[in-house]
C-alpha cells in the first residue's frame, strides 16, 4: 500500500509544482486533490483484498481436495495374512475390493474362500485357514478294505480276494480254473550224463509231485498279490502260457495292450441322444443333455440364442427386478477322471470389454459346491477351481457368476452353470 501511496505522489507532483510558481493552490482545489487520491487508493484496496479473497478460496478448493485424497488412502481394511500351506490372490485392500483365498494340495479351506474390505474398514466373513484333508475320512476302501491315510493320498489294504485302487477287484474272478488242460503241458526232458533234465514252454513252469508237469505261470494272481508291477490299466485274464488286459464297457485297449483309452460315442455316433438333445462324452460312456433357460418370472424372460446360451429378453421400464437379473445364462460340461489330482482349474469365464470400473467373481451354488473354488487370473478372467479330490462316479455342478460394477452398483450380471461328469476309474 505505501508503493501505490507513494507512486499516486509522484503523479500529482508535478501539477502541484506547477501551480506554485504561478499560484498556491486553492483550499477547494487542494481539497478535491485529496479526494481525488483517497477514492484511487479505495479503488486499489479494494481490488487487493478481492484478489486476497480469490486466492484463499483457491487454497481451500486445494486443501479440501488433498483432503479427500488423503482420506480415500485410509480407506483401507487391515493386512490379511496368507494362511498356513494356501495362497492369497489380491494385494488390494482398499474399500469394495476382493480378496480370495485357496489351499495347496492335500489341504481343504475352512472359512471364507472370498472377503470383501467394506465401509467399516473390516473384512467380510471369517479368516480362513487350511487344514489337512483325511483321504480316509469317506471310507473310500471297498468290500472290507482298510484305509491308510497319508500325505495327500490314501492307500487301500485290500481283504483277502480283492485288489485294486479301491479294492474294487475281485482277484478270483480274473484267474481261470488250473484244472483246464490247456493250463498244463507236458513237459520237455532229456537224458543227461545220466540224469533226466526237464525244461517248459515259455509261461509255465515245472510242477507236480515227480515233476512231470509244466503248470501254467499266473502272471494275474502274482499281480493282484502285488507281487508283480500293475500290468494292466484294468482287468488282468491269465491265458495258457501268458495273460491279456481287458478294459470296462466304453473303453479300448490302447497299441501297448495294457491301457485303456476311451472310446468317444458322441464322434463315432454310438449314442441314443435324440436331434433336440447334446451328446456329451465322458470317460467310459456319454450323456444325453438339454439345457433349458429359466421359466419367465417378474417380467424376466429368456431367449435362447444357441443351445448352450440363453438371452435375457429387454426389460420393461422400471422394472428393477428384471434389470438385477442376469444378462446371459451359458452352460458348460466337462469331463474328469475318478480321484483327479487337486488343485486344477476347471473352466474360465471373461469379459471381452468391460463397461464398469471393476468386475466380480463368485460361486452361487450347485451340488458338490464345496469341491470348487474361484480365482482370479486377471482384470478380466475368473477361473473356476476344483481344489478337491472326487472318487467317481459323480456329477457335480457349480454356478459361476461374473459380476461388472461401476462404483459399487451392478450394471450386469452373466452366469456360467458348469456340469462336471466323473468317471467311475481313473484312466
Amino acid at each position: 500500500m505505501e508503493c501505490r501511496f507513494l507512486l499516486i505522489w509522484i503523479i500529482y507532483l508535478p501539477q502541484v509544482t506547477s501551480s506554485t510558481k504561478q499560484d498556491c493552490l486553492s483550499k477547494r482545489q487542494a481539497l478535491s486533490s485529496l479526494r481525488q487520491i483517497q477514492k484511487l487508493l479505495s479503488g486499489q484496496e479494494a481490488a487487493y483484498l478481492q484478489s486476497l479473497r480469490t486466492m484463499n478460496k483457491k487454497l481451500n478448493l486445494l486443501q479440501n481436495t488433498l483432503t479427500r485424497q488423503v482420506s480415500k488412502l485410509n480407506e483401507t481394511c487391515p493386512k490379511l495374512e496368507v494362511p498356513n500351506n494356501g495362497r492369497k490372490l489380491g494385494s488390494i485392500s482398499a474399500v469394495g475390493h476382493e480378496v480370495h483365498f485357496l489351499c495347496e494340495k492335500g489341504f481343504e479351506l475352512v472359512g471364507s474362500e472370498t472377503r470383501v474390505c467394506q465401509e467399516s474398514h473390516s473384512w467380510s466373513g471369517q479368516q480362513p485357514f487350511c487344514r489337512n484333508i483325511n483321504e480316509c475320512a469317506k471310507s473310500p476302501c471297498l468290500n472290507g478294505g482298510t484305509c491308510v491315510d497319508d500325505v495327500n493320498r490314501f492307500v487301500c489294504m485290500c481283504a483277502r480276494g480283492w485288489s485294486g485302487t479301491y479294492c474294487q477287484n475281485s482277484v478270483y474272478s480274473y484267474w481261470t480254473s488250473q484244472t483246464n488242460s490247456s493250463f498244463s503241458r507236458q513237459p520237455h526232458c532229456a537224458n543227461m550224463q545220466g540224469s533226466t533234465q526237464c525244461t517248459c514252454d515259455e509261461g509255465f513252469q515245472i510242477a507236480g509231485r515227480d515233476n512231470s508237469l509244466c503248470q501254467d505261470f499266473d502272471e494275474c494272481e502274482l499281480y493282484y498279490l502285488g507281487r508283480l508291477p500293475r500290468l494292466c490299466a484294468h482287468a488282468c485274464v491269465n491265458t495258457p502260457g501268458s495273460y491279456r488286459c481287458t478294459c470296462p464297457p466304453g473303453y479300448s485297449l490302447r497299441g501297448d495292450q495294457r491301457n485303456c483309452k476311451d472310446v468317444d460315442e458322441c464322434a463315432s455316433r454310438q449314442h441314443n441322444c435324440s436331434r433336440d438333445e447334446l451328446c456329451v462324452n465322458t470317460f467310459g460312456g456319454f450323456q444325453c443333455v438339454q439345457p433349458d433357460c429359466p421359466r419367465a418370472r417378474q417380467n424376466t424372460s429368456y431367449v435362447k440364442t444357441s443351445l448352450l446360451r440363453c438371452e435375457r429378453s429387454p426389460c420393461p421400464v422400471d422394472n428393477k427386478a428384471c434389470t438385477q437379473a442376469a444378462s446371459s445364462i451359458s452352460f458348460s460340461y466337462l469331463s474328469l477322471v475318478s480321484n483327479l489330482s487337486v488343485p486344477r482349474v476347471l473352466f474360465r469365464m471373461s469379459a471381452a470389454r468391460m463397461h464398469g470400473d471393476s468386475l466380480r467373481f463368485g460361486l452361487l451354488g450347485g451340488q458338490g459346491r464345496s469341491h470348487f473354488s474361484v480365482q482370479r487370473s486377471d482384470r478380466l478372467t475368473g477361473e473356476l477351481v476344483l481344489v478337491s479330490r472326487v472318487l467317481g462316479p459323480a456329477v457335480l455342478e457349480a454356478e459361476l457368476e461374473m459380476t461388472e460394477l461401476e462404483k459399487r452398483t451392478v450394471l450386469a450380471r452373466f452366469i456360467s452353470k458348469v456340469t462336471v461328469f466323473i468317471s467311475q476309474y481313473d484312466f
